[in-house]
């Protein structure tokens, strides 16, 4: 940390510390006694900058805190098609490329990345075929979001809904790809968080 400002290192201090009860900018002000809310603005910019912190743009109580600051850089496995129609090639853990990312563009820890390739059309026009799909690895969805999984031997990218013990994964799609009740060996690969498109 020789590279924060010592009202920085406070600041990360507290934020770790309150990272299950996130504070508002005026607390935080309040906490560290800062002479105004800009300057509690300045310093969080600085400490995404350096990254020792993310934040959700859409949430600002939304954040992660990095004790050791992550790369500008840093290079997701990439696997192999992920299929958005009816078939495809199994996620086998075996990567065949590491892209490079710019780090500020995830909202997660990078080691909880991963990206596929989109296949098919039944996630058009959220996702093309060709896309880089970026995914965070996670085994569980909330509803409605989109994910890759695994469903039988393929690999595909859907919507998730359950309701009770019924899983179904929809398409955005639907007019081409009607909806897939799960009765087969499912599991959830991680959830999509970023798309760089291919053209």
């Amino acid at each position: 940390m020789n590279d924060l400002h010592e009202n920085q290192i406070a600041l990360l201090k507290l934020l770790h510390e309150q990272i299950d009860n996130p504070l508002t900018i005026r607390q935080i002000q309040d906490n560290l006694n800062f002479s105004s809310s800009s300057m509690v603005a300045h310093h969080i910019q600085k400490l995404e900058q350096k990254g020792y912190l993310k934040r959700n743009p859409n949430n600002p109580r939304d954040y992660q805190v990095f004790l050791n600051p992550e790369r500008p850089i840093i290079y997701l496995n990439l696997y192999g098609n992920a299929q958005c129609g009816k078939s495809g090639t199994i996620l086998d853990g075996i990567p065949i490329d590491k892209i490079p990312i710019a780090s500020r563009l995830l909202k997660f820890p990078a080691h909880e990345g991963f990206i596929v390739t989109a296949k098919g059309n039944s996630m058009e026009p959220f996702i093309k075929e060709g896309d880089l799909v970026i995914a965070q690895k996670k085994d569980s969805a909330e509803n409605g979001e989109k994910i890759v999984c695994v469903y039988g031997e393929k690999v595909l990218i859907k919507r998730f809904f359950q309701q009770n013990n019924t899983i179904t994964l929809t398409s955005l799609n639907s007019e081409n790809h009607p909806p897939i009740i799960v009765a087969d060996y499912f599991k959830v690969e991680g959830v999509v968080k970023n798309v760089l498109k291919y053209s």
